[in-house]
């Protein structure tokens, strides 16, 4: 029995787990919600724009294509 009273501190370590517990539970919570809000509306995104997904270095690649059509008239 003398672990439980974690020789005379346990009115201190045990609060002090049971609070760490509670916010490890509490942030698993927040993050599924936020998980599945985000899926969420990265599926809306996907349907309300059609499916299409943008190349990597869209940008760069539009402003070299501008470049050579400049170019070429």
């Amino acid at each position: 029995m003398s672990f439980f009273e974690m020789g005379g501190y346990a009115a201190y370590v045990w609060p002090a787990f049971g609070v760490g517990a509670v916010v490890l539970i509490g942030l698993l919570v927040i993050s599924l919600r936020r998980l599945k809000s985000r899926e969420a509306a990265l599926v809306r995104l996907e349907a309300a724009g059609g499916g299409r997904r943008r190349q990597r270095g869209g940008a760069d690649d539009d402003e070299e294509e501008t470049e050579k059509d400049e170019a070429s008239t």
